[in-house]
This record gives C-alpha cells, sequence and structure tokens, in this order.
C-alpha cells in the first residue's frame, strides 16, 4: 500500500471521530477483540455461506462485518482479504456503536482497492441459534466459514456504514434499511482532553479529509453537509432511499 495510505490509518488510531447514536450496541459480555483500550464490541469478520442467492443474484459466500469500527479494524480486513486467495466476496456491513469514522475510511480504501462489492445486512449464523453471545462470538473470532443467511430486519446503516459502504466497487442497500446520520465529534483514545483550538483545526481537517475521500469514491461530498449540520444541531437525519441513489451512496436500490 502507499505510504500516505498507511500514515492516514496510523493517525487515525489516536484522534478518533466519533458517530453517536448510531445503532445500539451488543451484548456486553461479547469479548474484547483488539489491543489495549480496544472495546468488547469492536468489529470482528469472518466468511459466511448460505443457499443460492443468499447474498445477491449469484452469490451464496460473503464476508461479514460486524461490529463496531475501532482504531485497529482495518488489520482484520486486511487479514481476512488476504485469505481469500484472490476471491472478491462480498462484504455484509453490521456497523453500531460510536465509531472511527478515519478508520472507516481506511476500510472503505482497502475494499476498493481490493475490487469488493458492498452492501449492509445482519448475518444470522446457524451454529449460534441457541447459544449464548460469549459462545456464538467464539465460533465466528476463526474466521469461518460459517452456514448463514442474511436478514434485513431492521436494518440500519449509520454514518460508519456509510462511509464503509463507499469502499465498494458495486454497492447496494436492501429495501427497507434505514440509513441514520448523526454528528461527528473529535475524541482522542489516548488522552481525552482535547482543547478546543485543537478540536476545531481537526474538525476542519477531517471533514476536508473525508470529502476527499467521498469523491475518489464516487459519492457527492454533500453527504458531509448533512453530518456537519447534525454536528452542529446535535441531531439525527433518516436519509430516504431516494436520496441513496442522488447522492451516489448507493450503485443500485437493492441486494
Amino acid at each position: 500500500m502507499r505510504a500516505s495510505f498507511l500514515r492516514r490509518i496510523v493517525f487515525g488510531a489516536f484522534i478518533l471521530f466519533v458517530a453517536a447514536g448510531g445503532a445500539q450496541a451488543q451484548d456486553p459480555r461479547r469479548p474484547a477483540i483488539g489491543g489495549i483500550g480496544s472495546p468488547v464490541d469492536a468489529m470482528i469478520f469472518y466468511v459466511a455461506r448460505g443457499a443460492d442467492d443468499a447474498c445477491g443474484r449469484g452469490c451464496s459466500e460473503w464476508i461479514a462485518a460486524e461490529g463496531t469500527v475501532q482504531w485497529d479494524t482495518h488489520k482484520r480486513l486486511i487479514a481476512i482479504l488476504d485469505r481469500q486467495a484472490g476471491k472478491k466476496l462480498p462484504v455484509i456491513i453490521h456497523a453500531w456503536g460510536e465509531a472511527n469514522l478515519n478508520v472507516a475510511t481506511s476500510l472503505g480504501r482497502i475494499l476498493r482497492d481490493r475490487g469488493i462489492d458492498t452492501t449492509a445486512g445482519t448475518t444470522d449464523v446457524e451454529v449460534c441459534h441457541g447459544r449464548s453471545e460469549v459462545d456464538c462470538f467464539a465460533l465466528k473470532r476463526p474466521g469461518g466459514p460459517l452456514e448463514a443467511k442474511v436478514t434485513l430486519n431492521d436494518n440500519l446503516c449509520d454514518l460508519a456504514c456509510v462511509l464503509t459502504l463507499a469502499g465498494g466497487v458495486h454497492r447496494t442497500l436492501p429495501a427497507g434499511t434505514r440509513m441514520i446520520l448523526s454528528g461527528m465529534a473529535i475524541r482522542n483514545r489516548v488522552a481525552p482532553n482535547v482543547s478546543d483550538e485543537r478540536r476545531q483545526g481537526l474538525t476542519t481537517l477531517f471533514n476536508e479529509q473525508f470529502r476527499r475521500y467521498l469523491r475518489e469514491m464516487g459519492v457527492e461530498p454533500e453527504l458531509l453537509d448533512i453530518v456537519d449540520r447534525n454536528s452542529e444541531q446535535k441531531r439525527q437525519t433518516d436519509v430516504p432511499p431516494s436520496e441513496w441513489l442522488r447522492l451516489h451512496i448507493v450503485t443500485s436500490s437493492s441486494l
């Protein structure tokens, strides 16, 4: 990868852009997955497979992206993609919680570089039925493959989901998905006290970087105008499907 790309990832490990108010966090008993300071619901990736057309027309195998985008999430995405021996499995995103949005853009760049398609949904793993969250997590952690199906009930796509989704070569969102965008805030996971001056400067810097990223991915940067207003007014916006295509967040309208 280019050195500048790696620098963006490393920088994101220290200063967090946090999107609050997205999908709800899962069972807090789920074990921690990342390094020191990584929360219990950090995103994992595993291969799932189902019936014919389980993940779209002609698609029966996919990579499930499940959890909160954190400072080291990109490492796990690279690892699972490297294990696919050249297969370009689509990535189905189920993101929740406060997320490192700088890393979310890094995930998107990795996916675009690998030529991967993206969508959103929940992967329902068969062997997890009747098991605890801890036991289910232990089954998913090695990376699969696991027999599963994609469920679309109450499907949410928050800002971290959208930024990751944007990296897909072909991007879809199933009918019935709710795209809920909140605002952003600066947070340093190592030293939480960020001065107002530093916060303002970083806000401007990251905003410019996110807009550049969206343009490179073919998504209208106007998306960030919604997020900026929500940051100022501390609210959320439910973006209707008609806007998904207009803003080029998706390249087609359904899974």
